[in-house]
């Protein structure tokens, strides 16, 4: 069976195809894989680095501005919409797929709506409770659209849609706290895990410096950060807190985290965006959070991903409008103080854990593609 995957920009449509490679790879390892992502694209670093094959096409999105420089790019991307589908087309000829699978980003567009004009079977994937419009233009054009939650079924009305859940990378499921612990050199005061996304949200860099800093002073807890692509300032600015970082073995700050699943298990709380697959990754870990829902994303819809964990009892939530230092630090505190408090968040995220969507994803590809393959 030879499967194609395209999607990428973020981690947040990049994971889901990695998982459900991962998964298809464990249930028919005689399976071939092909990505195809956006060049220049995160899904460049990431896709090799879990194994996978990968190529290239040229793709961008239409901006949202009267202003000129953006009406210039806008007639750029329109070329590029014709010259990407030229080139999804060399290669999924060379490398004829059984099926070819999007999970969302500008370059699943071009990839799935070649690949359906050739006769491939076509499946796409939604994460998110409001869907992309990538997603929403291919619907019409394959045979089943996958949702992750219910609510989306509403701006699918003419698609052949089912719930499916998120599916989570399989190291997520099998990692190990104190295995990962040992890896990464970490004792036993508390970890806190912090990230805003791969390109970094500035007020979240700017509010947790001010926890990192203190820890980086007196040693309270461990702590790993992740700045982002446009965080490259945060090192500095806790630097301008008063941290040594150079004398602060217990802080591990970097641009971006290769090796999420381990520091998420070793993490006692995360703090970090409200991200539909990150939220999915958390509840299948049963991880306490602190959610900072990005305001800058259509119909607010972290904001409502990260109520359903705050009504569960599973997170707690901080607007970004209300976000400071020192709130956060305050939060951060009361939450690890009260061990049994933290269990009940535990407790209360693996119980909306759906850890078997890859599963369910394995068998709509099995049932599109009947006894053929």
């Amino acid at each position: 069976m030879k499967v194609l995957l395209a999607g990428g920009g973020t981690a947040g449509h990049i994971n889901p195809a990695l998982a459900i490679a991962g998964y298809i790879k464990t249930m028919r390892p005689d399976t071939q894989f092909l990505f195809i992502g956006n060049r220049g694209g995160m899904e460049q670093r990431l896709v090799p680095q879990a194994g996978f094959e990968i190529k290239s096409i040229t793709i961008s999105g239409f901006k949202r501005s009267l202003k000129p420089k953006a009406a210039v790019e806008n007639i750029r991307t329109l070329g590029r919409t014709v010259s990407s589908s030229a080139q999804a087309k060399k290669i999924i000829r060379e490398f004829d797929p059984d099926i070819c699978i999007g999970t969302g980003g500008y370059v699943s567009g071009p990839v799935v709506r070649t690949a359906a004009r050739m006769g491939i079977p076509c499946l796409i994937h939604e994460q998110n409770a409001y869907p992309g419009i990538t997603n929403k233009l291919l619907s019409k054009r394959v045979k089943k659209v996958m949702l992750a939650v219910e609510a989306a079924k509403k701006y699918f009305p003419d698609a052949d849609v089912v719930v499916t859940g998120n599916p989570v990378r399989g190291a997520i499921l099998t990692a190990d706290k104190e295995q990962s612990r040992e890896k990464l050199g970490l004792d036993q005061r508390p970890v806190v895990l912090s990230f805003g996304g791969s390109l970094g949200a500035q007020k979240v860099n700017e509010a947790v410096a001010d926890i990192v800093a203190r820890s980086g002073i007196d040693g309270r807890y461990q702590h790993i950060h992740a700045y982002g692509k446009f965080g490259s300032f945060f090192p500095s600015l806790v630097e301008e807190k008063g941290a040594d970082l150079s004398k602060a073995p217990n802080i591990d700050i970097r641009p971006y985290i290769d090796n999420m699943p381990e520091c998420m298990a070793a993490a006692d709380l995360v703090i970090c965006r409200a991200g539909a697959i990150t939220l999915s990754e958390l509840q299948a870990m049963g991880k306490p959070a602190i959610l900072i829902p990005s305001p800058n994303v259509a119909e607010n819809h972290q904001y409502h991903n990260a109520m359903a964990l705050v009504n569960a009892g599973a997170a707690e939530l901080i607007e970004e409008s209300e976000l400071t230092g020192e709130l956060l630090t305050k939060k951060v505190d009361a939450m690890l103080s009260d061990r049994e408090k933290l269990k009940k968040y535990s407790e209360c995220a693996k119980r909306m854990a759906i850890t078997n969507a890859g599963e369910r994803i394995y068998a709509i590809v099995k049932k599109t593609l009947g006894n053929t393959k």
